[in-house]
């Protein structure tokens, strides 16, 4: 027979919510250089290699990354291949320093 959760005590310390990894993976809106919106979502890694266009490096099977695809794309999370890039999470927060 299963046992039952202990019930917390009400003076136990109280456990911060962590929006970030309830988020993970929704897609959210960001607006760029020249008030261009873009959707971005964030990936716990993929199955295969990316190039990032930010540095032009490889973006390894498994790291975790961003996939960005423009917010007026008219098939939204569905954005065709050409639409969606794969960005380095640095190089995508770095993008409007670089020249």
């Amino acid at each position: 027979m299963a046992r039952r959760p202990r019930k917390r005590s009400p003076a136990a310390e109280h456990v911060p919510l962590d929006v970030a990894a309830l988020t993970r993976g929704w897609a959210r809106t960001e607006t760029g250089a020249g008030g261009r919106e873009w959707m971005v979502r964030s990936v716990g890694g993929a199955e295969k290699a990316y190039r990032c266009p930010g540095c032009q490096q490889l973006i390894r099977p498994g790291l975790a990354h961003l996939v960005v695809w423009p917010a007026d794309h008219l098939f939204g999370e569905q954005a065709g291949l050409g639409d969606r890039r794969h960005w380095h999470t640095p190089c995508w927060r770095g993008r409007s320093g670089r020249a």
